[in-house]
């Protein structure tokens, strides 16, 4: 049966997010709150682990998962040879909801990527969330905790009703403060495009990059 439990945002040495952190390492499934939606997430290594979460959500696995880390210096562990573009972006916003989509890290599993080179990452601005993922320390799926086609849920309760007893344990810390989905991009032979567009907009992007992309 999944639990639900508590946490106070300002309460990062609950108990319960070391259990979440065991939970995702031995590819169980949590659901945990984020700065934009609560979400759905397993560590990023284990294929089975990653297939469920598909599974959970009704979603099929032809669509790839977006990578959370504790840190920048974790970045090297999901994507090869990161360019220094992204590490501008990622010094300027994050944490924050900003994912970039970049040439994976082998060590990633395909059913991360849906058999594709690249794959997305980011570091959510979420004090509880990054606790998880420092206790964790290893590169965490995380996709918003609803069935495939339904609103990405903002409480802990909108994610119970989707998710149900597909995940082990739901960290509730009260409603997501956004509720929008993350800004999207791709960097790719020094050029940058917009996948998906969030909170973070087009001109936040190209003012803090280089001018050497050419957006």
């Amino acid at each position: 049966m999944t639990r639900i439990v508590k946490v106070e945002l300002q309460d990062t040495d609950n108990p319960a997010l070391r259990e979440a952190a065991d939970i995702m390492r031995n590819g169980g499934l949590v659901v945990f709150p984020t700065e934009t939606v609560y979400g759905l997430g397993t560590i990023a290594s284990n294929e089975q682990a990653v297939l469920s979460v598909f599974t959970a959500k009704q979603r099929p696995n032809s669509t790839p998962l977006p990578v959370q880390i504790a840190d920048i210096t974790m970045l090297p562990l999901v994507s090869l040879n990161p360019p220094e573009s992204a590490y501008i972006l990622a010094n300027k916003f994050w944490p924050g909801p900003l994912t970039i989509v970049l040439p994976r890290n082998p060590s990633i599993s395909d059913a991360v990527t849906a058999g594709s080179d690249t794959v997305g990452v980011r570091i959510p601005d979420h004090a509880i969330m990054l606790q998880i993922l420092k206790e964790l320390n290893a590169p965490a799926v995380a996709t918003s905790a609803n069935i495939s086609g339904y609103p990405a849920p903002i409480t802990a309760h909108e994610a119970a009703e989707q998710i149900g007893e597909s995940a082990e344990l739901i960290i509730d810390s009260g409603p997501c403060q956004i509720g929008a989905s993350s800004t999207v991009i791709t960097i790719t032979n020094n050029e940058l495009k917009i996948l998906r567009q969030g909170t973070i907009t087009f001109e936040q992007i190209t003012n803090a990059l280089d001018p050497t992309i050419n957006p």
